[in-house]
This record gives C-alpha cells, sequence and structure tokens, in this order.
C-alpha cells in the first residue's frame, strides 16, 4: 500500500491534481455557503412578500441587473485582459484597477440617469402605486453603487487565485444580507425593504473586499492613459452589444412585464429564483477556470483543448440537471410555498433555457477573458432574429408562451458564441502556422 502511495505522489501530475482539488473544495465549499444562505434569503422572501409585491421585487432586481451592465460597458473584460498581461506586478495591475474604476464611475452616472424613469414607469404600469414605485426606485440606489465597484475589486484576487480572502467576503455578505432580510422582512413585508438589505451588505463588504485586493494591487496608483486605451477598444467594441444584451438577456420578464400580469411576473420571478442555485456552478468557474484561461498565452492546441473539455463538461452536466428537475419538480415547486405550485411546465422550460444559456456563458466568458469581442451587429442580429421571430410563433402573453421564446432566443446564441470560440482559436492556429512558414 506504501509504495503504491509513493508511486501516487511521485506522479507527475500528482501536484497539479492536489492543487485543483484544494482550490475546488475551498471555492466549492465556499459557494455552497454563499448559494445555500442565498438561496434561504430568496425563499424567504417568495414566501413572505405578497405576490404583488414579489412582481415588483422582480421588476426592480431585473432593472438593477441592467443597470450593471450598461454601468460595465465591457470594462471589466478589459481589465481582466489588461490585468493578465502584468497580474505579478502590483503597481501595474494597481494602475489598471483603478483606471477600471474611474471609468466605470463615469459609464454608472450615465445608467443611473437611463433606467430609473424606465423602471419607475413599469411599477407604475404594473400597478404599484406611486410611493411603492418611488421607494423600489430609491432602494436600489445602494446595491447599483455597490455593484459599481465589486466585480472589478475581484479581479486581482482573482488573477492571483487568492480564493480564501474572495470567498471570506461572498460568505460575510450572503450572511450580512440574511440577517437584515430576516429581521425586517416579518414586520415590513414590502420589495423595497428587502432590496435595501442587499445594497447595505454589499457596500460593507466592498470595504473589505478593498483591502484584500490591496495586497495585490496598488489602489493608489495614478489612472493610466495607455491601459485606458486598451480598455476603451474593448468597451467600444462590446458596448453597442451589451446595451442590447443588458434587456434582451431578460427578455421574459421584461414582455411579462409590459404584455403580462403581475402574477405572470411573480411566477417567472420565483422560478428564476430555483435556477438560480445554479449560479455556484458559473462562480466557481468564473472564479477558477476564466483567470487561468486567461493567462495561457497564445498557444492555441492548449486553448483547443481546454475550450473544448470546458464546454462538453458544461453539455453533459446540463443535461443531468434537466432530467433531475424532470423527476423531482414536485418536490422542488414545494420549496416555492403555495402560491406556485403546479408550474411543472413551466419550471422544466426554465431550466431547459438556463441551462443552454449557461453553456453560452461559459463560451463568452472563456473568449472574452482572452479579450475577443464578437462584432455586435453579429450578436445582436442573431439575437434580434430570433426575439422577433419567436414572437410570433410562440404566446407571448402567457409565462408558457415567454418560456419558449427564451429556449429558442438561448440556444440561437449559444450556438454562435460557442462557434465564435472556436473560430477565434483556429484563426490563431493559422497565424502560427504562418509566423512559423514565414
Amino acid at each position: 500500500m506504501k509504495e503504491k502511495l509513493t508511486k501516487i505522489k511521485q506522479h507527475p501530475k500528482y501536484d497539479t491534481i492536489l492543487n485543483w482539488g484544494k482550490l475546488i473544495s475551498i471555492t466549492g465549499g465556499a459557494q455552497v455557503i454563499v448559494q445555500a444562505v442565498g438561496f434561504v434569503c430568496g425563499i424567504l422572501i417568495i414566501r413572505l412578500l405578497s405576490v404583488e409585491e414579489y412582481a415588483f421585487y422582480t421588476l426592480a432586481n431585473t432593472m438593477l441587473g441592467a443597470m450593471t451592465v450598461l454601468s460595465d460597458g465591457g470594462i471589466s473584460t478589459g481589465v481582466m485582459a489588461e490585468g493578465g498581461k502584468v497580474w505579478q506586478d502590483k503597481e501595474k495591475l494597481g494602475r489598471v484597477l483603478v483606471t477600471g474604476l474611474e471609468m466605470r464611475k463615469k459609464f454608472g452616472v450615465i445608467s443611473l440617469m437611463v433606467s430609473l424613469p424606465i423602471l419607475l414607469y413599469l411599477l407604475i404600469h404594473n400597478g404599484a402605486g406611486w410611493t411603492t414605485s418611488v421607494l423600489i426606485t430609491i432602494s436600489i440606489i445602494p446595491a447599483f453603487f455597490a455593484a459599481l465597484s465589486d466585480s472589478l475589486l475581484e479581479i486581482p484576487l482573482k488573477l492571483n487565485q487568492s480564493i480564501f480572502l474572495l470567498q471570506k467576503n461572498q460568505i460575510v455578505v450572503s450572511l450580512g444580507r440574511l440577517l437584515l432580510v430576516a429581521s425586517t422582512i416579518f414586520i415590513f413585508p414590502f420589495a423595497y425593504f428587502s432590496i435595501l438589505a442587499s445594497g447595505v451588505a454589499r457596500i460593507y463588504g466592498n470595504f473589505k473586499l478593498k483591502n484584500a485586493t490591496n495586497i495585490f494591487a496598488d489602489s493608489k496608483q495614478l489612472e493610466d492613459l495607455v491601459v485606458k486605451n486598451e480598455i476603451s477598444i474593448i468597451v467600444k467594441r462590446s458596448l453597442p452589444g451589451l446595451i442590447y444584451y443588458c434587456f434582451s438577456g431578460q427578455i421574459s420578464t421584461w414582455i411579462i412585464s409590459i404584455f403580462g400580469t403581475a402574477a405572470s411576473l411573480a411566477q417567472i420571478g420565483a422560478l428564476g429564483r430555483l435556477s438560480s442555485i445554479l449560479n455556484l456552478l458559473l462562480v466557481i468557474f468564473t472564479t477558477l477556470i476564466v483567470p487561468r484561461f486567461a493567462r495561457i498565452q497564445n498557444q492555441p492546441q492548449k486553448l483547443l483543448q481546454h475550450y473544448s473539455k470546458i464546454i462538453l463538461s458544461f453539455a453533459v452536466l446540463s443535461f443531468f440537471i434537466v432530467l433531475v428537475c424532470y423527476l423531482f419538480s414536485d418536490q422542488i415547486l414545494w420549496v416555492l410555498g403555495k402560491n406556485y405550485q403546479g408550474l411543472n411546465v413551466e419550471l422544466l422550460l426554465l431550466i431547459i433555457g438556463t441551462t443552454i444559456s449557461m453553456i453560452l456563458s461559459a463560451a463568452l466568458s472563456l473568449y472574452l477573458s482572452r479579450g475577443w469581442i464578437l462584432h455586435y451587429y453579429i450578436s445582436i442580429s442573431a439575437s434580434l432574429f430570433p426575439i422577433i421571430l419567436g414572437c410570433f410563433i410562440f404566446d407571448i402573453a402567457t409565462l408558457k408562451g415567454i418560456l419558449y421564446l427564451n429556449i429558442f432566443v438561448a440556444l440561437i446564441q449559444m450556438i454562435l458564441h460557442v462557434s465564435y470560440g472556436y473560430f477565434k482559436i483556429l484563426k490563431l492556429f493559422k497565424e502560427n502556422n504562418k509566423l512559423t512558414n514565414d
């Protein structure tokens, strides 16, 4: 037995496997806690808010997501790409981070001015009074300002694979949010209190996150014009597509908020809470895999192998997730409470669409981490066409029709983004061959 253990330890892949095992254990364990706490918090909100209040909560959070994407504009992609080049130099990485943060503040102001009036209109359109609408609109501002910096502050930690500090911060924020929600929702079962609780917890987490980031990136550095120009190139290519995708990515919620009812809006929000548990996989993926993929130099063979393995793994995993939801749909819906029972078919349709989007997101994150940007007119056309066509094929006034539309659009987008990743890698092969022949 000892001889076998000795041979295993002497295997050239032993240290790599052991290191990955530790990283996945730390990240996975922490994310199980984060997602479990977030899930409990979400279920608490679903069960204690009325259907109408949860509809408003869903709409506000959807707008918050759109605002966050608009305020980013591709800046985080640029910071990851530029940071991957200098991740071992504290001062240079600090300049990249500071430049990204300054750019994002300017984008944030514009995003706020555009999005808040739209949210106010949609809330009133769906039956919220003026007082409720204004309170909900104000309540998302703290969460929005926290979102301006957290995704950028995480990049130095991800590039240096300082997983423990990153996960510790996320756990603290999740527990803080649960504590705030649990201590207020029984007394004040209103959407704006639940939204505000999330924002306050995230602001506190950002103070702690900034201190951890300073270990690897000097935040006292000044904005770098060269870095700004490089990030701006990525932003210019990304922004038109992101402006479109920040709305098309939640197309089902937007369409229901306009053509559907508050009850349908609440139902899709509640079902979406169940599917959000799959974020555990994407968070682990973006924390461990994407930064390592970004650090790979221009080695097409290695890039092709890693890209193919990752996409295939997500496809197989998606199949098993859909199968489990099909077999245990009654038990899964029980978690949401009596207001959302009988949505078995809708749950399965939502999970199918979510898993397809998960594969899409994996491919998108991988090639964006390399600074590869798909031309916006291609990505928008490939999304806008199936949305328009789907609106004629499916009954978008019903929840089922919206979910069928969601699957249709996600499938087209998945094929596009996975293919684009392969296209860029194969193009790299040709460029390397040309250099070798010359």
